[in-house]
């Protein structure tokens, strides 16, 4: 099935237009991380108490707020919770790590309850579940998600380095940063807690953005051996146009699925669905925008540097036929 027939958009043609959408979001997500709301992580990173509440009536959030406020409890975070399991009355208190939570570990939930108590005479409430992360957990979390993340990037770069060459490994792993900077940055930039849920989602969103440029290559690769005389920009081209109904087709089916996760999967899989939705957009304009670009300019590189004069194009992947 293919959406698109005889294509010929000159995409390396826009690689200026490309380059200054990468660098504004790009920019603005590490501006953010570094000055503004720098990384929001979760309890499950920083450390601290989470506590689960189900009220008899639906609750205010900001009167949840203010109720602890009252009390003393301050930096805290209110989230509802609805999905699987939950009612509309289920909301999430996560208080931050402090010296005296470390003393006695009960202490979060109890001053939760008589906050809650002392404002709520009305209506009754009961807590449902209370989960403690303690500093040392939190902070091998954050070295653990960090170590998945990069042994990741290279099991990658080495499959594509022995798979094709290394200047596809290369541009295929520079592509799954730039798709990474910029989930990660808009969550940032949206003031959203990274949990272990929005990890695991950008390791899924790592491979699939891999795979789509796998694609790319592997059909400049099929190009490169048939049409050896070509300028490489024109095989490139090609290439992107030939895969171009593939890649609308999946991509769009994918952020169909991941959309409604996002909209009608209530607050449980809100970081999850957003690290997807956002991942999903960059991952497939990445592997047209950012990677196959990297090829001609590493091409062109070479070329001017007289390291490739006699051929000004790169040297089929391995594993092709000539």
């Amino acid at each position: 099935m293919e959406f698109f027939h005889d294509v010929n958009i000159d995409w390396l043609g826009k690689k200026w237009y490309f380059l200054g959408f990468s660098l504004i979001f790009s920019v603005a997500g590490v501006l953010s991380m570094a000055f503004w709301h720098h990384l929001p992580l979760s309890v499950d990173f920083k450390g601290g108490t989470q506590i689960g509440v189900r009220f008899d009536q639906a609750p205010n959030e900001d009167h949840i707020r203010a109720a602890m406020d009252k009390a003393g409890i301050h930096d805290v975070t209110i989230q509802r919770i609805t999905g699987a399991g939950h009612t509309t009355n289920d909301v999430i208190v996560k208080l931050p790590l402090s010296s005296a939570m470390d003393a006695a570990h009960d202490q979060g939930r109890s001053q939760v309850e008589s906050a809650l108590t002392a404002n709520y005479h009305d209506s009754g409430f009961s807590i449902q579940q209370v989960d403690i992360i303690g500093p040392t957990a939190g902070k091998q979390l954050q070295h653990q998600a960090w170590l998945a993340t990069v042994y990741s990037l290279a099991g990658m770069l080495i499959y594509l380095w022995f798979r094709f060459e290394l200047i596809y490994g290369v541009a295929a792993v520079v592509a799954v940063f730039h798709d990474t900077l910029i989930t990660v940055g808009a969550f940032s930039l949206t003031n959203q807690e990274i949990s272990l849920t929005v990890i695991a989602a950008i390791l899924t969103l790592i491979g699939y953005s891999m795979n789509d440029t796998i694609v790319v290559f592997d059909r400049i690769r099929e190009n490169l051996a048939l049409n050896r005389r070509e300028k490489l920009a024109d095989v490139v081209n090609r290439s992107i146009n030939q895969t171009l109904s593939r890649t609308v087709l999946t991509s769009g089916l994918t952020f169909l699925t991941v959309l409604s996760l996002y909209l009608f999967g209530g607050e449980v899989l809100h970081g999850f669905s957003f690290a997807l939705v956002i991942g999903i957009l960059i991952g497939t304009y990445s592997s047209i925008a950012v990677a196959a670009p990297m090829l001609v300019a590493y091409q062109d590189w070479r070329a001017k540097s007289g390291k490739n004069v006699r051929k000004p194009s790169l040297p089929p992947a391995k594993g092709v036929r000539r």
